[in-house]
């Protein structure tokens, strides 16, 4: 009977390295999907998504500021040029 016992202990030793070695996989496998959650959510998460967002204002808000500038820049320069042939002495 002694000898079923310990055979039966024998067993239970190995199966709970088995435990062991699957809760380390189990550990392993949450860290991994926790970081790629983390990963995730910084590179599309919703702040992500904002800051996207503001630069896509930031750039038309400057195409337009950029076109009203160089229609400035163009009558400037059509006056400046005016100007310049009307006294042709100044260099």
């Amino acid at each position: 009977m002694s000898d079923v016992l310990d055979e039966f202990e024998d067993e239970k030793e190995e199966e709970g390295g088995t435990d062991l070695f699957s809760l380390k996989i189990l550990g392993l496998v949450v860290v991994v999907v926790g970081f790629g959650l983390y990963i995730g959510d910084v590179l599309f998460g919703k702040s992500s998504l904002d800051v996207l967002l503001n630069l896509q204002a930031d750039k038309d808000t400057l195409s337009v500021k950029i076109q009203s500038l160089k229609e400035e820049n163009a009558v400037l320069q059509k006056e400046y040029f005016e100007l310049r042939q009307l006294d042709p002495d100044k260099r």
